[in-house]
């Protein structure tokens, strides 16, 4: 695929009905670790940007600083599936949480809101972090007949 626009409406479809996914980071000795989050995503520039609301646990910085390669995966039963290859790197502006914030308010999952308050107290909250979730590689796969569908950055 040349254009994310090609696979979005079934991206969002799947990872709206799914909600869920399993985020992989790599330890030092390149051993996977994987932890249940919920991240969003929105299309920018004909492009897919994740932003994932999270602690900056111990694990997942040391990992992240060793390696910002991670994965995403979404399934539903009847294998509906995506798969996200993407570079995780913190982002620490003030801003940039506060329309995350907003975001995930509006739409995680898709429609019903997802109030980061029930969490944190406030954008500022100093314990409440964010990822930006830059993909390289979206995979969407439909049904039975494990139709594959892949997107890939330039």
């Amino acid at each position: 695929m040349t254009s994310f626009a090609e696979i979005q409406a079934e991206f969002d479809a799947i990872v709206g009905a799914t909600v869920y996914a399993t985020m992989v980071t790599v330890d030092a000795r390149n051993r996977p670790r994987t932890r249940v989050l919920i991240p969003i995503w929105e299309s920018v520039d004909g492009r897919p940007l994740g932003w994932l609301a999270t602690y900056r646990t111990p694990v997942k910085a040391a990992h992240l600083a060793g390696n910002p390669h991670t994965s995403f995966s979404y399934w539903k039963p009847g294998n509906n599936s995506v798969a996200i290859d993407a570079v995780a790197r913190w982002v620490d502006d003030l801003d940039v949480r506060r329309r995350v914030w907003d975001l995930y308010r509006a739409t995680s999952p898709r429609g019903a809101g997802y109030d980061l308050g029930n969490f944190w107290r406030s954008p500022a909250d100093p314990k409440l972090h964010v990822l930006r979730l830059d993909p390289f590689r979206v995979q969407v796969i439909r049904g039975m007949d494990l139709r594959s569908r892949i997107w890939t950055a330039d």
